[in-house]
């Protein structure tokens, strides 16, 4: 009896295909649901990779230009009032303020520097919202994807309880592909959460990294226009 349930379970097709081809169409969905998270999920991580990086070589660049000594007045010029690089928005951000506080008569308007101060916070602030845009979607899919798949897996161990209860059969032949299929969604969350939360975490940190070099530099740049200020 035993020979034959084997030989019965070694026929059966376990691949993930045949797996999914034979799970009901709640898992199917479930299952479904979980590839696109994850393939949604990898393509946001590459994609931030991809920008994360050109941000970093744009303010290196930028950053050189800035201390090359040239006048600040000249490198606005030849940045223009919108730039392609955040660093570059950041300080137009602070020149165009800078050069609305002058009056015709060449003075300054009073509270010049609390205002240059806020449009580069605010400049800041919106290229933070760019570098974290989407990262919100990786730790939705870290912190459900595990309970999604554990639903699609009760879900086919239940099925699969009817179907042995209904054939009054419990050998490996009968149980096995149930709960193989069952188990299939448990695993495809797990695919998709651990990925998700790694990546979420490195790239939120990258993110941080970034926006404090803004922020140091902003603070760099409205020192300079204070000492000019006083002056």
């Amino acid at each position: 009896m035993e020979t034959e349930t084997l030989a019965l379970a070694q026929e059966i097709d376990f691949s993930m295909l045949a797996l999914f081809a034979r799970a009901t169409l709640t898992v199917k969905l479930v299952m479904t649901l979980l590839l696109l998270a994850s393939f949604w999920s990898w393509a946001i991580i590459i994609q931030k990779h991809i920008n994360f990086r050109r941000a970093r070589q744009a303010a290196a660049v930028f950053d050189q230009a800035f201390w090359s000594g040239e006048p600040l007045d000249e490198l606005f010029e030849t940045v223009g009032a919108e730039p392609d690089g955040a660093a570059e928005r950041i300080f137009a951000a602070g020149m165009m303020e800078w050069r609305r506080s002058h009056r015709q008569d060449g003075g300054l308007i009073a509270g010049a520097a609390p205002r240059i101060d806020r449009s580069m916070d605010v400049a800041i602030a919106k290229e933070a919202e760019g570098l974290n845009k989407g990262l919100g979607f990786l730790a939705t899919v870290g912190s459900t994807a595990p309970f999604v798949g554990l639903f699609g897996t009760v879900w086919g161990i239940m099925h699969a309880f009817q179907q042995i209860a209904l054939q009054q059969n419990t050998n490996l032949a009968v149980v096995a592909p149930g709960i193989a299929e069952a188990l299939l969604a448990t695993a495809l969350g797990l695919l998709a959460a651990i990925p998700a939360v790694v990546f979420y975490n490195k790239l939120s940190g990258d993110s941080d990294r970034i926006v404090g070099g803004y922020e140091a530099f902003a603070d760099e740049f409205s020192t300079i226009l204070s000492r000019q200020l006083d002056a």
